[in-house]
């Protein structure tokens, strides 16, 4: 059980999203982090976000320092980023320009031909 900091105006409060550093990640990046939820315990991750650099599937948060416990932090969720749905591959995109240059290629369709 986690318990608040006296006189933190988090003491009442159920809900509690907290993150407590515990090393460097293998690349020197990042930090490990153990995060606690109500109902809930993950190890994880936390980076810098670097510009050019794909965010994956995850959270960006804003963390806050603890005055009572420096290796902890409140967490502030600013964003959640869900995973990229892409089960076959890239999108196909069929646009009028493509459609255009299709034919320009390879000739219209005929009409006596099925569809495929």
């Amino acid at each position: 059980m986690m318990t608040m900091g006296e006189g933190s105006p988090k003491d009442t409060d159920t809900s509690f999203d907290v993150v407590m550093l515990h090393g460097a990640t293998e690349d020197g990046a990042g930090a490990k982090v153990l995060r606690a939820r109500p109902g809930r315990l993950d190890a994880g991750e936390v980076r810098p976000l670097r510009e050019g650099k794909p965010l994956g599937a995850g959270e960006i948060v804003s963390l806050e320092r603890r005055r009572d416990a420096p290796a902890l932090f409140d967490v502030r969720v600013e964003h959640k980023v869900e995973a990229p749905h892409n089960p076959a591959g890239p999108a196909q995109v069929a646009t009028p320009a493509y459609r255009d240059s299709w034919e320009r290629t390879f000739g219209p369709r005929r009409s006596d031909a099925p569809p495929n």
